[in-house]
């Protein structure tokens, strides 16, 4: 009987404990976080502590993720929920210690930590794979700041019809890797700052063998051409602009072709060794019935020939559904090769029919 009793009761303890970690994200906050990783990023950025306080700036970066995660409430609570402090006279610490401590800590340490962090997940995730690929998306979000005179300051307000936002913002593009949601790269800017801007910070931290989706606001060939050469089998897939000029070279299969896209003389200026003329692939899917509905329905994608299988390939989505942003992921058949079976992969981009056009890398 007091075996039994015993075990029940360490099995309640269990579920106790798994409950509160579960309720409390604070509580798994070392599961995730390597000391050794926080460490090295402010020794990276140049921050260090120079004398020894109850708050180091080692714990401040946990400080900055807790709070992150509990937004409602007061940061030096959020201190005191970690137990953080190194051991002092009195148990809880003071507001304005916290402010002090977070100013001394900076951004730079903090980007650093969230830009490592990201890449080890990254690489520690074993994700499914399109053609050898690894699937990728970017675009763009607004974030409405505390109505400060110091954020005003710093982010300017965008307007609508002469009248301010409501809020100070601020412009955040991230990468996003499509079959686990995991956030990959992230450029933040302000109002001013366009997202092609902040795009082109995300070109070195792409890596090799990836597919990044786009939506058409990200259209500039001297963006999309600086992505490709960055380095090894970077493709892009990214719906064509209306009116886009190209020649047609030849036809490599049923909706598929090699083009040339023209660039103009702005982009060229902009892009020192951008030349006159891109090689991309167009393909269309889905019936069309003329040259003009064609053009209409246009989308640029990626060449895949160069890929694992070396084999044409689509993104086709029988839902016919549009270009969702929202994070939800749906499965989406993707037939990689006539000879192998489709293959389910999660993603949150859905490309209607129409043709596309990308990046080119050989016959």
């Amino acid at each position: 009987m007091f075996p039994d009793f015993f075990m029940h009761i360490g099995q309640a303890l269990d579920l106790v404990s798994r409950y509160d970690s579960l309720r409390n994200p604070l509580t798994s906050l070392g599961d995730y976080l390597d000391p050794e990783l926080i460490s090295r990023c402010l020794a990276e950025s140049g921050t260090v502590t120079l004398r020894k306080r109850r708050l180091p700036l080692e714990m401040m970066v946990w400080c900055i993720v807790g709070m992150v995660l509990e937004r409602k409430e007061p940061l030096h609570q959020i201190v005191n929920r970690l137990d953080i402090m190194l051991p002092g006279n009195r148990p809880f610490v003071a507001p304005s210690a916290v402010i002090q401590a977070r100013q001394r800590l900076g951004s730079e340490a903090v980007r650093r930590v969230f830009t490592k962090t990201a890449q080890l997940w990254h690489n520690a995730t074993p994700h499914p794979h399109w053609c050898g690929l690894t699937l990728l998306a970017i675009d763009g979000v607004f974030w409405r700041t505390p109505d400060t005179p110091e954020n005003d300051a710093a982010f300017p307000r965008q307007t609508h019809a002469g009248n301010p936002a409501l809020y100070p913002q601020v412009k955040m593009v991230c990468q996003m890797e499509l079959t686990s949601h995991l956030l990959t790269a992230a450029a933040f800017g302000t109002m001013k700052n366009s997202e092609n801007e902040l795009a082109e910070q995300l070109i070195e931290q792409t890596g090799d063998n990836t597919l990044t989706l786009m939506d058409k606001g990200y259209y500039s060939l001297g963006l999309l051409n600086a992505w490709s050469l960055a380095g090894e089998h970077r493709h892009w897939m990214i719906p064509l602009r209306k009116g886009a000029q190209y020649e047609e070279i030849r036809k490599l299969g049923k909706g598929d072709h090699l083009v040339k896209l023209k660039t103009s003389p702005q982009a060229r200026k902009k892009w020192p060794g951008l030349e006159s003329s891109l090689g991309n692939r167009t393909g269309i899917q889905g019936d069309k019935t003329d040259d003009a509905t064609e053009q209409a329905d246009a989308e640029t994608g990626a060449d895949a020939r160069s890929c694992k299988y070396g084999t044409t390939c689509e993104i086709t989505d029988e839902k016919g559904k549009g270009l969702p942003e929202s994070g939800k992921g749906e499965a989406l058949e993707i037939p990689h090769s006539p000879e192998k079976e489709p293959v389910s992969c999660l993603t949150d981009w859905h490309y209607m029919q129409g043709a596309f056009t990308g990046t080119y890398t050989g016959d």
